[in-house]
């Protein structure tokens, strides 16, 4: 989720046909329900390539010279856990977007595992296809399934290094899941030094619940600066921090040599909250 923009191809969702004739149907079994999504679109401008739900905000970007390099600044900021971890084991994308931060991981931390869940089939489609998204393999898993079942799930605490939370739909109201009780599991499924990033939106009142939610969960919660529209990535520790910002920004030097990020931006936005 991010600024607003008109799409190029925007589309209906197809409706259902007609109901079978009660008086000649058998009773059947009500059958799960389907999530009903919003219509996946895309439009391009000046060699950057966007995907929305049918709407003007913008779900991800891509520069299409540049398949593999984070193009939105809030999406940048989401891979602000370098600061902390090194060499992660397992990074966790809740909420694909268009792959920018799970091809970069995946790129970046070849010696780490890389998930990303996703609720809607037809954005894993449009990553591959669109996004250059590569094919799962032995490091790269994509789950398409529900991020709070996955992240409720026990079997996965203790086991996620970096984790990167952005659920928004179409409507960009604020994230999809944002309870004490979801954040909390997140917490859990960090191993003991995870961290934890979040996209949120700070012109609405959403922000102040995710705020409230994580505090509640983790040991300490920091924020950067607002971005475009109103993005404000927030920064959650399951272990508190004491922050040594003279490392902080050497290490902030080493990321910008390897990857070009802005990382002393980042530092400078956590020295902001003291």
């Amino acid at each position: 989720m991010l600024i607003k923009r008109k799409s190029i191809e925007a589309q209906a969702n197809t409706k259902a046909g007609p109901a079978p004739d009660k008086a000649k149907s058998k009773p059947k079994a009500a059958a799960p329900r389907k999530p009903r999504f919003a219509p996946v679109t895309l439009s391009e401008q000046e060699g950057v390539r966007y995907l929305h739900f049918g709407t003007e905000w913008v779900q991800g970007a891509m520069r299409i010279r540049k398949p593999d390099w984070i193009e939105l600044e809030y999406a940048q900021q989401m891979m602000s856990w370098m600061l902390f971890n090194r060499a992660p084991q397992h990074i966790v994308q809740l909420g694909l977007g268009t792959a920018a931060l799970t091809k970069f991981s995946y790129r970046q931390f070849p010696a780490a595992n890389v998930t990303a869940v996703e609720l809607n089939p037809s954005v894993i489609a449009i990553c591959h296809s669109m996004f250059k998204l590569p094919p799962e393999d032995a490091r790269l898993s994509l789950l398409e399934m529900d991020a709070d079942d996955f992240i409720h799930d026990e079997q996965r605490h203790g086991t996620i290094d970096a984790l990167q939370v952005d659920l928004y739909d179409a409507t960009a109201r604020g994230p999809m899941l944002d309870t004490p009780e979801f954040y909390k599991a997140c917490r859990d499924s960090l191993s003991e030094d995870g961290v934890m990033t979040v996209n949120l939106f700070g012109d609405h009142p959403s922000y102040a619940k995710n705020l409230k939610a994580m505090r509640y969960a983790f040991d300490q919660v920091v924020s950067l600066p607002e971005v475009h529209d109103g993005n404000v990535v927030a920064i959650a520790f399951r272990k508190a921090v004491d922050f040594d910002f003279p490392a902080l920004y050497e290490r902030a030097e080493e990321i910008k040599a390897a990857t070009k990020l802005p990382a002393k931006s980042w530092v400078n936005g956590i020295k902001s909250n003291f």
